[in-house]
């Protein structure tokens, strides 16, 4: 069963590669579209131009966030995410960059709102839509803290494991 598991760990270090990729390839492609957006000409479109790298670079974070993740959580530590304290960090973790992503997008979509205004209401829905995300993820945090204290044990592993990164 090892080396079936070993595999896993392969799989998901190759993952890791491919989610770092590309946030590689989203940075390039975020400044190329700033530095074009700047040699253009300091104007409203070159504005919403910057506007639209900022939303690639936070795209770009979150992959290069989500391939940290899978390389600390199942290459490093090979952790097997069943345990309360693992599944609110593994999530945790993930649902800061996807709320960032979100916020950012918005604020993109709210300056595109400017020229249409018919886009309004889809910036109005993307902010609700991060309210209601961080509305539920502290409901699981408050959750997930009582399912921790029944299992004690399963937060000294966790920590145990940290030491692995470090």
């Amino acid at each position: 069963m090892k080396p079936f598991l070993r595999l896993y760990s392969v799989v998901h270090a190759l993952m890791a590669l491919l989610f770092a990729g590309a946030s590689i390839a989203l940075m390039v492609i975020a400044a190329h579209n700033g530095w074009m957006a700047m040699t253009g000409g300091v104007d409203t479109t070159a504005g919403e131009a910057v506007i639209e790298a900022i939303g690639l670079l936070a795209a770009a974070v979150v992959a290069l966030q989500i391939s940290q993740t899978i390389t600390e959580e199942e290459v490093i530590r090979d952790a097997h995410i069943g345990a309360p304290t693992r599944v609110r960090r593994f999530l945790s973790r993930f649902m800061v960059v996807i709320v960032v992503a979100i916020a950012v997008e918005a604020l993109v979509a709210t300056f595109k709102s400017r020229e249409k205004p018919e886009l309004m209401l889809h910036a109005a829905a993307m902010f609700c839509a991060v309210g209601v995300v961080l509305a539920g993820w502290g409901v699981f945090i408050r959750l997930n803290r009582y399912a921790e204290e029944l299992e004690p044990e399963a937060m000294a592993e966790a920590k145990k494991e940290d030491a692995k990164l470090e």
